[in-house]
């Protein structure tokens, strides 16, 4: 399978899609950016980006930051629970 690198932004794009119906709870801007980094750091440390790989990595990393949030909810900028 062809890295994602070598694909088409709609390949992206359609893993943004997907991943952003899957968390509806993050804005869809940053979902798009967790796939963006995902790819840029596999590519940093040689691995090969394929799509299925980027969304798997993307999909783990949202999931870690959905189940970090505390009850309570998260601090805003200012201190404040959110």
């Amino acid at each position: 399978m062809p890295a994602l690198a070598d694909h088409r932004s709609e390949t992206r794009d359609e893993l943004t899609q997907r991943l952003g119906d899957e968390f509806a709870t993050f804005p869809l801007d940053a979902v798009h950016r967790c796939v963006a980094d995902v790819q840029a750091c596999m590519t940093h440390l040689g691995l090969e980006a394929t799509p299925a790989r980027v969304e798997r990595m993307a999909r783990e990393h949202l999931t870690g930051i959905l189940k970090s949030e505390p009850p309570s909810g998260r601090a805003t900028a200012d201190g404040v629970d959110g």
